[in-house]
């Protein structure tokens, strides 16, 4: 048994951290660093300091805070320092300084501030008024770190008398993560930005619900978002694609508590003013993803607390802009400083903090950790080019047409998912399929090839500029079982296939070509919750033939995991489902096997785990010691392996359709001959399915559940021949086994539809499922080359 290599994310980040870069989702002073996909055409000056000054008032946000939100914009200046001849701020002194000063002041938010940065492109009317909003920490559900840096851009056209704004573009989670933007604001409503607990990722209020994010029109207003939605995706067809504010938009988003040299960080000694109150409310928090059975169900709404507002006047005493959120609408006012005031600053430091993240591993769960540090606004490209943080394409385009200045989007690789949860379906037997429904936790994505987690939102996650090639993409959420595969990206623009759904979308005048890649089945990846999760493992090593991907179906869900397969790999189900695994090799032939998992012990077929809790799909009580798992050593393709399938199906359909006759001692005479006679000697390959002995009709309906029984038996035991003649390498005979099979599966049909009424309705269900399945199976198997 080979393990997957451990991914060591600590050893990347901190090498990353090395370079003084973050690039971690909620460290939003990334971006604009990608000189291929966001220059603009044109550079940028520093306009004139009274006209930046007064644009910087006039379009001045309105800020709203959670009620449990710690961390304020303010000052960074008082908590530098010099170290060797430079001006740093250390992550210790600003975190401790600010809430000593907290203590000591009984201050909320001390040295409230918001910094302005007002450059124009050389040659044209447009202007980029930034606004820069600096924390002490941040604290996420994908990560945190010394410091936060996050921004709003406000576009406007200077031609006219009056500034005209043309695009608010409101930071999200880093690049990857498509920001929230506003095309053609109100020039007469200055904007609102609603900031996330903790994270302080911003999000917009543009219409009449001041406090709370909208991300579609309804009640007669419109959304606060103009980001254009994936029109070649059903389940997001309608949705704005930006992150928008989960909380409140009925989201569960639990918190998660960073730890400092292996200890909850507000124990560190050099944290004396830090407590467990200064983070994130405990009702927010669990201690590690894997800490929970199953994702939680109790965690608290947003609800508004602070408001922030720009100071009522400027340094020359003249009222603030009468169209703007008056100052008495604000519990705060903040100072309004250049940003110049600040850029001597050249570094803010912190050591690495860290937190649990699993991701999938063959066989154990890897743990990973995240850097912790933020680069300087004014070390970033955007800070001089303000369009180069334009993620939405339609957005980019439309600035375009207006400003020569501005480039047009270019062809990029968009991956986006649905991550749902995967939960017993109430139509099927007991312990005998499962379905989806929409999850209401948000999870964390996580490309092992990218330093960067994102958050999803409303279940979506997107991922933007995805390079081309191979991906191992996880997913993970509290209290689930975490998910990997591997992703196949092609060229931007190439609309090239891939083991995932891989569409181009031309240009057609709203913005540039983008490959949209959909992993999951059909973009959606069901999570299952620890305490119902069963692994199953699917160790490729030994095999004569190059399996090239992997796929898993349950009897009722359907298809819920087909990605390409590189060696071992591991699949976390729900044990209340019934599935069948499949292999496909680089000739393309098939191999399928089927797994139960027993959802009554929580220990799985040929599993030696110890049982988890509970099999609730609700329970939210402490998570199984360890996942049973399901072992496939050595998986083949070709007409053994499909036949096997076939004996295993049906003869797990025939037990079941047994078990309703239950051998109430009724029986009619000739009842007992029937499967003997079909299962014996070589007669399944002498003749027609007519050729088997009928059952006795005497005892109507339930003779027809007898004969439907004996039928699928007699199925069963001609596909266990032909799996037999196959080993031996005797294709001719295994064909002939293989027809009887095809022939006789013509005769389960008419005894389902003779039985069907004395069935239970579920088992009636799950019968016409398996019933297709083997129709579908012993095509292939007929179909097979290889032996």
């Amino acid at each position: 048994m080979t393990d997957r290599p451990a991914f060591d994310r600590r050893a990347f980040l901190a090498a990353l951290g090395s370079a003084g870069v973050g690039s971690l989702a909620g460290c939003s002073a990334l971006g604009g660093d990608s000189t291929e996909t966001t220059n603009t055409a044109a550079p940028t000056e520093r306009v004139d300091a009274d006209v930046a000054r007064d644009l910087a008032a006039r379009f001045a946000p309105t800020l709203y805070f959670d009620a449990d939100e710690t961390w304020f914009p303010t000052d960074p200046r008082a908590y530098a320092s010099d170290r060797d001849g430079e001006t740093v701020v250390d992550g210790f002194d600003a975190l401790d300084g600010y809430h000593a000063t907290q203590r000591e002041t009984g201050e909320r938010a001390p040295e409230p501030t918001v910094f302005y940065n007002v450059v124009g492109y050389e040659g044209s009317s447009l202007t980029a008024v930034q606004y820069w909003f600096y924390s002490v920490f941040d604290q996420f559900t994908t990560n945190f770190h010394w410091h936060d840096w996050e921004v709003l851009h406000v576009f406007v056209d200077t031609a006219g008398d009056e500034p005209v704004p043309q695009l608010y573009v409101a930071s999200s989670h880093a690049r990857s993560v498509p920001n929230n933007e506003f095309l053609d604001p109100d020039p007469a409503r200055p904007p609102r930005v609603l900031s996330e607990l903790g994270s302080h990722s911003s999000a917009l209020s543009l219409n009449d619900r001041a406090d709370r994010f909208q991300r579609l029109p309804t009640g007669g207003t419109f959304a606060d978002i103009t980001n254009r939605a994936f029109d070649r995706i059903e389940d997001a067809a309608e949705i704005p694609i930006a992150y928008g504010l989960p909380r409140d938009e009925g989201a569960r988003l639990p918190y998660v508590v960073p730890e400092l040299d292996g200890a909850p960080v507000y124990e560190d000694e050099r944290l004396p003013s830090v407590t467990r109150e200064s983070l994130v409310s405990e009702a927010l928090t669990v201690r590690s993803f894997d800490a929970l059975s199953s994702p939680p169900t109790d965690l608290p709404a947003r609800s508004t607390g602070l408001v922030f507002g720009p100071e009522a006047a400027d340094d020359d005493g003249d009222a603030a802009d009468a169209d703007a959120d008056p100052a008495a609408d604000a519990d705060i006012e903040y100072a309004l400083a250049p940003a110049s005031e600040v850029e001597h600053i050249t570094e803010f430091t912190g050591p690495q903090l860290s937190f649990e993240f699993s991701v999938p591993g063959f066989v154990e769960d890897a743990i990973a950790s995240h850097l912790t540090t933020t680069s300087a606004p004014w070390s970033q490209p955007r800070y001089a080019d303000p369009a180069a943080d334009i993620t939405d394409p339609t957005h980019r385009t439309a600035l375009a047409e207006r400003y020569d200045v501005v480039d047009e989007p270019s062809t990029l690789n968009t991956l986006f998912v649905r991550v749902t949860e995967a939960v017993t379906d109430a139509d099927a037997p007991d312990g005998e399929g499962v379905t989806t429904r929409e999850s209401g936790v948000e999870s964390v994505l996580l490309l092992e090839s990218d330093p960067e987690a994102a958050p999803t939102f409303g279940g979506l996650g997107v991922l933007r500029d995805v390079p081309a090639g191979d991906h191992r993409l996880t997913v993970n959420g509290a209290g689930s079982a975490p998910h990997g595969e591997t992703v196949r990206v092609g060229d931007a623009g190439s609309g090239s296939a891939s083991a995932s759904e891989t569409e181009s979308s031309p240009d057609d005048g709203d913005g540039g070509d983008e490959t949209l890649v959909t992993a999951g089945v059909d973009g959606e990846i069901p999570l299952v919750a620890r305490a119902s999760a069963t692994k199953v493992e699917v160790d490729a090593d030994g095999t004569d033939r190059d399996l090239t991907a992997l796929a898993l179906e349950d009897d009722f869900g359907g298809r819920l995991y087909d990605a390409p397969l590189s060696g071992p790999d591991a699949v976390y189900v729900h044990r209340g489902g019934a599935y069948t695994v499949e292999v496909r090799d680089s000739d393309d032939e098939v191999g399928a096997f089927r797994v139960n998992p027993d959802p009554d012990t929580g220990a799985a077929g040929g599993a030696s785990d110890s049982d988890t809790d509970s099999d609730s799909d609700t329970d939210t009580g402490p998570a199984p010691a360890s996942i049973p798992s399901v072992r496939i050593d050595e998986p083949r393709t070709g007409k053994a392996s499909l036949a096997t399938f076939l004996a295993d199906i049906t003869a797990e359909t025939a037990a079941a359709v047994a078990a309703v006759d239950g051998g109430d001692g009724d029986d009619a005479d000739g009842s007992d001959d029937s499967a003997g006679a079909a299962t014996s000697g070589d007669s399944d390959d002498a003749g027609t399915p007519d050729d088997a002995p009928e059952t006795s009709t005497g005892g109507g309906q339930a003779n027809a559940v007898r004969g439907l029984a004996q039928a699928l038996e007699s199925v069963a035991e001609a596909a266990r021949r032909a799996a037999e003649r196959a080993e031996a390498g005797d294709r001719g005979r295994a064909d002939e086994s293989l027809d009887t099979v095809a022939s006789r599966l013509e005769r389960v049909a008419e005894r389902l539809a003779e039985a069907r009424g004395e069935l239970p309705g579920s088992l009636s269900r799950a019968t016409d499922r398996r019933l297709e399945q083997a129709r579908r199976r012993s095509e292939q198997a007929r179909a097979a080359d290889a032996l």
